[in-house]
């Protein structure tokens, strides 16, 4: 079992159709796997993936 370390939650808005109705829907976050160097397995969103990446790359 993965671990989560986002604290980031779905976005909720409007579709809007041609006719300006409106319907509800939800934004999901983009969750990864991510297995890190000391082996713990964590879901973590893209953005923070990427994040992490460019660090170690600086580092």
């Amino acid at each position: 079992m993965a671990v989560k370390a986002t604290n980031k939650k779905p976005l909720s808005g409007n579709r809007r159709s041609h006719s300006c109705r409106a319907t509800k829907h939800t934004q999901k976050v983009n969750l990864q796997l991510v297995t890190l160097e000391d082996g713990t397995k964590v879901r973590m969103s893209a953005r923070e993936k990427r994040t992490l990446n460019k660090t170690e790359k600086a580092a």
